[in-house]
């Protein structure tokens, strides 16, 4: 136990104390931050017309002359001059448009529209708007319908979401839970990745360089790839627990200078404390922890079979296809059913319940789905750690001969 500590210790100080493990410790919030407020700047400037625009509308349906109205940046102008014309001077003008709209407007893309360049979709749009509110008012006047008493009967329904726990009845936000569960599951996704290539990449680098001979000589090789899977892990959980303090300490700074109801950043952050975080942080804690282990032991493994990193793909891609599978998944179908019958049976599967049960945890889920899910984890990790150790104790001395799932096999069975 004590050679498994100082490897450990080996592992953990030789990592934290890089230059670059300290910058993404304060570089990665900040850049989420910086994207955030940029990703929100972005989308209020996109509904937005840059340039100003000029439409000539040529109305041969006489529905619509005089009926469309300017925005900023975008203004229109009737004509009665040919569509030869109109369509001559827009070729030789930035930023002069022509619509052209016959009297069976109604058929498929019979409505024409020139410009020089291709037109903004904000620009289009806004002007398939106009068209379709104008014909749906000229529709409504036709039929003796007011459609100014329409406008005025117009409303805005909002759902509030209430939750009915044994506890009583909480506030609930859908789009603060799925963006926690689209985040944890992305999180873990990359972390057990991250964390695991750097044991595998370890465990080649030793190998090449014959270190591993010399450490060979003084702790057995189970010791060997525990103290590093172990030690690189801590490493994660150092990095994690200093994002989630500074991303804390950044939410109060932010909170302290907001006046007035909350909007914006704010108003999703209000969102966010609807969120178990402390549930949600646990399960998300114990799923790192355990996926580590298990897809880490098996990347140790991998390490130990091969003499570089390019031989690795032929044993990394069936080990790393269940958890790229579910990570597509969740980011595009199971957050939209986190209690579906597809979400649970992956929140079961050790080698996808990492991702899967994280994305359902902010939705809440059974404690006895939970406690089922954890313990396969724990037996899978296990047993992934046993299976790993005697492939490893042989593959880390083999050198010049390139492995195969067979030869694998063969490792595994030898005896001590």
């Amino acid at each position: 136990m004590d050679k498994i500590l100082l490897i450990i210790k080996r592992e953990y100080i030789t990592r934290v104390r890089k230059r670059s493990f300290i910058v993404m410790i304060f570089l990665l919030p900040l850049l989420i931050l910086v994207m955030g407020v940029i990703i929100g700047l972005v989308a209020n400037s996109s509904n937005k017309i840059e340039d100003q625009n000029t439409v000539v509308v040529v109305d041969n349906s006489g529905v619509f002359a005089g009926k469309f109205h300017n925005i900023p940046n975008l203004t229109f102008q009737n004509s009665t001059s040919s569509v030869s014309d109109l369509k001559a001077k827009a070729k030789k003008t930035d930023f002069l448009s022509a619509l052209v709209i016959p009297a069976d407007f109604t058929r498929k893309d019979a409505v024409q529209f020139y410009s020089k360049d291709k037109p903004s979709t904000i620009v289009t749009g806004e002007i398939e708007k106009q068209m379709n509110d104008i014909a749906r008012a000229n529709e409504l006047i036709k039929h003796h319908i007011d459609t100014a008493v329409l406008s005025a009967i117009k409303s805005n329904i909002s759902l509030k979401t209430i939750e009915i726990t044994d506890l009583g009845e909480q506030q609930t936000s859908l789009g603060a839970m799925i963006g926690v569960g689209i985040a944890c599951s992305i999180l873990i996704y990359m972390s057990v990745f991250i964390y695991g290539a750097q044991v595998m990449r370890g465990v080649i680098e030793e190998k090449t360089s014959r270190i591993v001979e010399v450490v060979i000589s003084s702790v057995k090789p189970f010791q060997l790839m525990m103290g590093k899977v172990i030690g690189v892990g801590l490493v994660g959980l150092t990095q994690f627990a200093a994002w989630i303090v500074l991303s804390y300490l950044a939410t109060k700074i932010t909170g302290s200078v907001q006046h007035g109801p909350p909007t914006g950043i704010m108003g999703a952050l209000a969102a966010l404390q609807t969120i178990p975080f402390g549930p949600v942080l646990g399960v998300f804690i114990f799923y790192f922890l355990t996926g580590y282990l298990l897809y880490s032991a098996l990347f140790a493994a991998v390490g130990s079979a091969v003499d570089s990193e390019t031989e690795t793909q032929q044993f990394m891609f069936p080990i790393t296809l269940p958890l790229l599978f579910t990570y597509i998944l969740s980011v595009s179908i199971l957050f939209q059913a986190p209690n579906g019958s597809l979400a649970v049976w992956l929140s079961m599967i050790p080698l996808t319940a990492p991702v899967a049960m994280v994305l359902r945890m902010p939705f809440g889920v059974p404690g006895w789905q939970l406690g089922i899910s954890m313990t396969l984890m724990v037996l899978t990790f296990i047993f992934a750690i046993y299976v790993a150790a005697r492939i490893y104790r042989v593959g880390i001395l083999m050198y010049g001969k390139k492995a195969s799932y067979k030869e694998l096999v063969k490792w595994f069975f030898y005896k001590e």
